[in-house]
């Protein structure tokens, strides 16, 4: 499939009443000599209601991100804030006390269920955290959450290697919603899934958001499923931010160079695809123990010019498609404008 085939409408949420807010947030790993920037100075902002995709290359932080919101990696600067049950921010809770603020569900579903313990089990740990067992008179509690998400009572008391993958997942999707928080980390939910389950469970996510009134943040390598599932999308590059915005307007009107290589290398599928070019992207990410001065990007970047290497650019308002405060799209290069243009000078 082409990446805009199924895109939803930009902005077609009208409420715009932030559910999380990041400022400057920072996550390094390792000593100070050489540690890694895994998050360096990432701002987002996410509307209650609507689905912010995170995209980039392995490496690039946007698991890392989503797991220090969750409050699952600790956090070295920055601020997190989160909308409560009045729907106004208040700075994130300790990371044992998130879990009513934020849930999280991850790529292997194998990984994240106990495999000794019958799903229903699973489904209902955020129910009773800090215990090492789960009351029996949960269960109900458990079947209800399970056949929200399309599973039958019948598969409530079998371990997950019963399961098929698609059904793993369901059951963390369950699990997310038990806890009713809120906020949703989606980190790869759908890559470790065959192609055929993929667009059931990216429905259902779209299903349960509406329903539970969720807000979710869904990290993604995968193209096709950002447009499929998000309102906006972030670009990431080397723990940095570089584009964001409406995803109609970022996947069709991109204004960074590393977008439009993420763009250009995703295959197609169809009437003449066979004659599409694929262009992947040069080159290898730098090491985000020492990454390249200026603008992180310009190793690999077929735009690069001296001012690249001497400043780091500063996210740039390209297109605000609300004056009210609506989606606005950011770029940070210092050839935003002539991208737009097509008359951006070439090494």
């Amino acid at each position: 499939m082409t990446v805009d085939s199924t895109l939803p409408e930009s902005g077609k949420k009208e409420q715009r009443t932030p559910a999380l807010r990041v400022r400057d947030l920072a996550v390094r790993f390792g000593g100070r000599r050489d540690a890694v920037r895994a998050v360096d100075g990432v701002d987002i902002e996410v509307p209650r209601g609507t689905t912010l995709g995170i995209i980039g290359e392995s490496g690039s932080g946007k698991s890392t991100l989503a797991k220090a919101i969750a409050g699952l990696v600790p956090v070295n600067a920055g601020t997190i804030a989160i909308a409560g049950p009045d729907g106004r921010l208040a700075p994130a809770a300790g990371s044992v006390g998130r879990a009513g603020q934020v849930q999280m569900i991850f790529q292997d579903p194998v990984l994240a269920l106990n495999p000794g313990r019958p799903v229903w089990k699973s489904v209902v740990e955020p129910l009773v955290p800090r215990r090492l067992t789960v009351p029996g008179h949960l269960r109900d509690r458990a079947v209800e959450l399970l056949g929200q998400v399309g599973l039958g009572p019948e598969l409530a008391d079998r371990r997950p290697v019963q399961m098929s993958g698609g059904q793993r997942q369901r059951v963390t999707i369950a699990r997310a919603v038990a806890a009713r928080a809120p906020l949703v980390m989606c980190d790869e939910p759908v890559a470790a899934l065959d192609i055929s389950v993929q667009a059931g469970v990216l429905r259902l996510l779209d299903e349960v958001r509406e329903a539970f009134d969720l807000t979710y943040v869904f990290i993604s390598h995968d193209m096709s499923s950002i447009a499929r599932i998000a309102d906006d999308v972030g670009v990431m590059y080397l723990g940095r931010l570089v584009e964001i915005g409406p995803v109609r307007e970022v996947l069709q009107a991109p204004r960074h160079p590393y977008t439009q290589a993420l763009i250009r290398a995703v295959p197609r599928v169809g009437p003449g695809a066979r004659d599409a070019e694929i262009q992947p992207l040069e080159g290898e990410i730098p090491d985000a123990r020492r990454p390249p001065s200026g603008c992180r990007f310009r190793t690999r970047c077929p735009f690069a010019q001296e001012i690249c290497a001497r400043e780091e650019p500063a996210p740039e308002t390209v297109d605000a498609s609300a004056a009210d405060g609506g989606p606005v799209h950011r770029a940070a290069c210092h050839f935003s404008r002539e991208i737009r243009d097509g008359t951006a000078p070439r090494r």
